[in-house]
């Protein structure tokens, strides 16, 4: 099986004493590509540093999506989006994320802070149809007004690409999301049991459209499966990617292979891409 994590944070310092040993571990359990998704601009160069590494040092193939993510909202400043459209220029991209809105801690509820979020949203909407690249949806508590500003911003992904990252809605916002082109992200969240909500609307989508509809991530470090919490051990990594195809096997009673083969080109379709579901890498 080979697997295609579409949301990663693997660039964050945590795992700078890990990093080469977390990637061995990864492909040695199918993960051949990985997503360094952006959040805030300054660390925009951090993602670079580990992609360009990472091309001469591991099999697994890491890609960049630098973007400004609406939890930091207060941090985010006019000269970040001119960052954020230089590092769109400069460097090879392959979706913009982690964007989108969030109210769900009450500060980000404040209306000022609400409407700047909509406005970072709305911003790069426009880089990504400038560069013709696929959005990553960061979606909390929000979901009608996000589905509002795309239908208005005329975003189709259809023809353009898009997952709604670690979905957390509803039977029918999944199903709306899903009418609209974008791809179902699932975490590791899907392994617990108690996530009622979010396995109904899995299966919901599933039973409506299919297996087409869906990618999988890890959102590492965050999103561990429940099959890894064990003591302290709550640092997630890509190679616990197996669990969440394990747990869809399941859900979706679909082999493994089949389920991971489709994953893939599910990955393909929401990022605009045409990797092989292949072994046939260059060993670094």
């Amino acid at each position: 099986m080979y697997l295609f994590d579409t949301h990663t944070h693997f660039d964050v310092p945590e795992y700078d004493d890990r990093r080469d040993e977390f990637n061995t571990s990864a492909y040695h359990n199918g993960v051949r590509h990985l997503v360094l998704i952006g959040y805030l601009a300054r660390y925009f160069d951090r993602m670079v540093n580990i992609k360009q590494y990472a091309d001469t040092h591991y099999p697994i193939i890491h890609h960049l999506a630098c973007g400004l993510h609406p939890l930091y909202i207060r941090e985010h400043g006019d000269d970040d989006l001119i960052v954020l459209d230089n590092y769109l220029k400069s460097y090879p991209n392959i979706a913009i994320g982690e964007i989108g809105l969030d109210t769900y801690p009450n500060e980000l509820k404040d209306e000022m802070i609400y409407e700047k979020q909509k406005h970072f949203f709305i911003e790069q909407i426009q880089f990504s149809k400038q560069y013709d690249l696929p959005i990553l949806l960061h979606i909390r508590k929000s979901h009608a007004d996000v589905l509002k500003i795309l239908k208005t911003q005329k975003y189709n992904a259809n023809n353009q690409g898009g997952i709604a990252h670690s979905f957390s809605g509803g039977e029918n916002e999944a199903l709306s999301f899903v009418k609209m082109g974008f791809k179902i992200g699932i975490t590791g969240q899907i392994t617990n049991p108690n996530a009622k909500k979010l396995r109904q609307a899995v299966k919901t989508v599933y039973d409506k459209y299919g297996i087409s509809s869906f990618v999988i991530e890890t959102d590492c470090p965050d999103m561990m499966p429940l099959p890894c919490q064990h003591g302290d051990n709550y640092f997630n990594e890509p190679k616990n990617l197996i669990h969440v195809i394990n747990e869809l096997s399941v859900l979706f009673d679909m082999d493994k292979e089949k389920l991971s083969y489709e994953l893939w080109q599910n990955s393909n379709d929401a990022l605009k891409t045409n990797f092989a579901y292949s072994d046939k890498m260059i060993a670094k």
